[in-house]
Order: structure tokens, then sequence, then C-alpha cells
């Protein structure tokens, strides 16, 4: 389904990305984790053809991506959705004209221009916007929003593209623990109900635990672990992040527990 054959990215001298190789071949929730400077946006910017590669290769269903240019490149994109840790929507812009940005891609010039939009396409906006619970929030302005439903927005104009991947790169690091755990549970929901792919780049190893089917740890471009969450052990864990981390059992239960009792009391922005 996708594979990615030594996928490597320079910048100068530097290299961000090195030799990253793996495949996946069925729709699953993949989080990538690491310490900062690790590699894992500058992965996501090659999978979505954001960031061209230096070397190598990336193919979905045996379509060569790493070499798609111009309108081949824009099409890819619309079916390898990103959402972004600062959640990029415009901010004097109400929630469903953000959400239907989505469909951009497939729109002309001149409807561009002047903001026309199928009614159809206002509809589904809208009913994706219910499905995230932030539906009666589609006539405000992106800026008088949460953080959380700021990120829910960025998701639902995700959605919009019908895309057979979401990439979501440090979706809640921004964001509150009950804020974030509205956000990794509505990501979950979206594989598991709609059977898309979604792969995170995430910094901590409760929530890649918590939510993913595959985890992969990067350090220093590459890839350092590639496996199941249950086998993310404190030695795996300073591996990918450092030998002086504290990844103990203990902390990690400690913090799930935490944010299980949080959800408990509050009700959501």
């Amino acid at each position: 389904m996708l594979e990615l054959k030594s996928l490597t990215k320079r910048f100068g001298d530097k290299i961000a990305v090195d030799a990253v190789t793996f495949n996946v071949d069925q729709p699953m929730m993949i989080g990538i984790i690491g310490r900062s400077g690790a590699g894992k946006s500058t992965l996501l910017r090659m999978l979505n053809r954001l960031s061209d590669a230096s070397e190598g290769e990336i193919l979905f269903e045996g379509r060569k991506i790493s070499s798609l240019k111009a309108a081949a490149r824009r099409e890819w994109q619309s079916h390898c959705a990103m959402i972004f840790q600062q959640f990029n929507l415009v901010p004097r812009m109400d929630v469903v004209s953000n959400v239907l940005h989505g469909t951009l891609n497939r729109r002309s010039t001149f409807a561009t221009m002047f903001n026309l939009y199928p009614k159809e396409d206002i509809h589904k906006a809208i009913e994706i916007l219910d499905r995230l619970g932030i539906a009666e929030q589609a006539p405000k302005r992106a800026e008088a929003l949460s953080g959380g439903q700021q990120q829910r927005v960025a998701i639902a104009r995700a959605l919009m593209q019908d895309p057979s991947i979401i990439l979501a790169d440090e979706p809640i690091a921004s964001l509150d623990p009950m804020n974030a755990q509205i956000v990794m549970d509505a990501l979950r929901r979206i594989h598991e109900e709609d059977g898309r792919m979604v792969i995170a780049n995430l910094h901590t190893l409760d929530t890649a635990r918590r939510y993913c089917d595959r985890v992969i740890g990067m350090r220093d471009g590459r890839i350092v672990f590639d496996g199941r969450p249950d086998q993310l052990t404190t030695g795996v864990a300073r591996d990918i992040y450092g030998a002086g981390a504290d990844f103990s059992e203990a902390a990690t239960s400690t913090a799930i527990e935490t944010l299980d009792r949080t959800a408990a009391v509050l009700v959501p922005a």
C-alpha cells in the first residue's frame, strides 16, 4: 500500500532523514515518535510532497509518488491530507469556509476567487463538523475558537479532501491534556470508522501507546524502532529519546490515569 525505500533528505551537509525504509500493507494508525530534530516533520513533508526527497522513493499502491510533478503532485496532496501543529486556518474566516478550503484542489480558479461552493459541499462540511462535535461553531470566525476546537476544524478540512492518508504533524503539541485527548480520539475514530491510514508525529510515548497500532521511533534521522506499542519498553524508549530520559512504567501509567481523570471531570471547550 505505502512503501518508503531509502528515503533521504539533506539540507546542505546535514542529513535530516537518513535512508528511511518501511512498508505499510493496510490502513492503520501509526505514531512516529522521537525528540525534536529527529526528522519526523521532514519525513511527513516528503510524504505529502511539500518537500522533495534528496534520495529514495515513495510508492503508494504501486505509484511512484516521489517523482510526481506539477498537477500530478497537487492531485496526490488531495489524497494525502496534512494536519499541522499550528492549525493553518484563516483566522478571520468563518469555520465552515475554512473546512471548505479542503476542496480547493478540485475547484476552478473562478470559484476560488469568488468563494463559491456547491450546496452539497457546504452540507458535507457541516456534517463533518457535526461528526467532530463542533457543528455549532460553523458560523464563527476561526480565531474565536479554542485551540482544541481549531485543531478539530483542521481535521474537518482534511476530511473534506476525502483522503486515503491523513498526516498529522504534532497535532496535540500545543494543546492542553483535555483537548489533546479529544483530538487524538477523533483521529482514532476516523481511522477505525473510515478505514483511513493515519500517520501522526507524536512527542510522547504515552500517546503512541494509547492510540497507535504501530509505532516508529526516530533518532538523528534514522529509524531505531518499528513495532507494536506494547513493545515500547523503557530500554527502547531510551534508545529513541536518549539515555537520560525517564520513561518508567509508573510515570507512563500516572500520565494516562491523569488524562483519564481530567476527561471525566471537564467539559470540552
